[in-house]
């Protein structure tokens, strides 16, 4: 026995058994903290719960202009959304006049529904009606404290752009020399609300200014995401929204963790039984094939949903099968009176252009779903995508390089134990 391959060999399993262990139980070590593999990865909308909302464009535009002005306001709710703090937001296009927005893991549903679809239609009024300054000229927006004789108070700081504040000035001069109080007033209103009306005392020239009211942190907050986003450039109405609570896709996420356990144990023993030493090959190339697409889903933030559980399921098989084509063709050429190492070197290549064409038809058809289909079906595509990649890495190169491993470990000519 080669002493140096045995322990080569002994130390990639280690480290598959290491590693499958921190993804499912997590690991603690010092300050450095590994989570679980289901607690680290991003749940979609119909296991983490969240929103979904179809707005429809309330306009007359028609061709290149409705798309220009659809694809703005696709731009303006993923402002709006990101003031949410909402971790991969899926906002897309499902027909020219509507847009689908789904929100996965918010707290408060409504409340995102009424900021994404408000228009936020931003005015500085004088008390004569006419117009200071708009939404445009607003350059920056922040929810702060502010020092008051209550105690600190949350507003709203605005900051305008050049020209804002060259109208926000010659604005606030001329109030600021007004008599009677009712005349100093400058109403700043909020989609035709008056959200304050703060008396001129002197001339602000500094382009800054300050929005103060009965606000909550919470409320001074998502007043300065709306103006921070800007307005919509058409009206949008909601014609369909839907809260979907965590409790049934935690339920059939813990239940779908447990078949696909069960479903890869029963697998490992029938590899195990059925081909030998390959079949041992095979369960660990298998293992690294799992830790591999739940980290890559992990690094590239990919959020897992039920279609997407499905799309893993499938792309398990398809590497299990992938490893049945290998081991039959090496099977056939041991049978053919080739040694060990001979038939493992032509049962890949015999086998490569079978698990080559099934896999990269398999991954075209992952491609167009990911980038054709919206919402459950982008997430099955998505994680059918890197189940293949990863199949394809283990079968024909990690499986291959193992079983050569296992050949000079044990230097044995009984066939059986590559199950011919």
């Amino acid at each position: 026995m080669n002493m140096k391959k045995t322990i080569l060999f002994i130390l990639i399993v280690a480290l598959v058994v290491l590693a499958s262990y921190t993804a499912i139980n997590g690991i603690e070590v010092g300050k450095m903290k590994i989570k679980k593999a289901k607690d680290s990865i991003d749940l979609g909308l119909d296991l983490a719960g969240g929103v979904y909302v179809i707005l429809e464009a309330q306009t007359d535009l028609q061709g290149a202009e409705l798309q220009k002005a659809m694809d703005q306001t696709i731009m303006v709710i993923n402002k709006r959304v990101d003031g949410l703090g909402v971790a991969e937001p899926s906002i897309v296009k499902e027909s020219s006049k509507r847009i689908r927005v789904e929100l996965a893991g918010i707290d408060n549903p409504q409340e995102a529904i009424d900021i994404i679809g408000k228009t936020a239609q931003l005015q500085f009024i004088d008390p004569k009606g006419n117009e200071v300054v708009s939404g445009k000229n607003v350059k920056a927006s922040d929810a702060r404290y502010q020092q008051s004789d209550m105690g600190d108070k949350p507003v709203v700081s605005l900051e305008f752009d050049k020209e804002g504040a060259k109208k926000f000035a010659d604005a606030t001069k001329k109030l600021s020399k007004e008599q009677n109080a009712a005349e100093k007033i400058i109403y700043i209103m909020l989609d035709g609300e008056i959200i304050s009306a703060p008396i001129v005392e002197d001339p602000i020239t500094d382009g800054k200014a300050v929005i103060s009211g009965e606000f909550t942190i919470d409320e001074a907050n998502n007043l300065a995401n709306l103006i921070r986003a800007g307005s919509l450039p058409v009206e949008m109405k909601a014609l369909q929204s839907r809260v979907i609570g965590p409790t049934l896709g935690l339920e059939a996420l813990e239940k779908s963790i447990k078949a696909g356990t069960i479903a890869i144990l029963l697998i490992f023993l029938f590899m195990l039984v059925y081909y030998r030493i390959p079949g041992l090959v095979a369960d660990i190339g298998l293992a690294i094939y799992t830790l591999i697409v739940v980290y890559a889903m992990k690094l590239l933030g990919v959020k897992l949903t039920l279609p997407g559980i499905a799309g893993l399921i499938l792309s398990i098989g398809m590497a299990v099968d992938a490893n049945v084509l290998i081991f039959e063709r090496i099977k056939e050429e041991i049978r053919n009176g080739k040694s060990i190492r001979a038939s493992i070197e032509h049962g890949f290549k015999r086998a490569l252009s079978s698990v080559m064409d099934s896999n990269i038809t398999t991954l075209i058809a992952g491609v167009v779903l990911y980038y054709f289909g919206i919402g459950p079906i982008k997430g099955f595509g998505v994680t059918l995508i890197l189940g293949i990649v990863a199949s394809m890495i283990t079968a024909v190169f990690v499986t291959k390089h193992l079983l050569k491993l296992t050949v000079d470990m044990t230097n044995t000519k009984n066939t059986k134990l590559y199950g011919a």
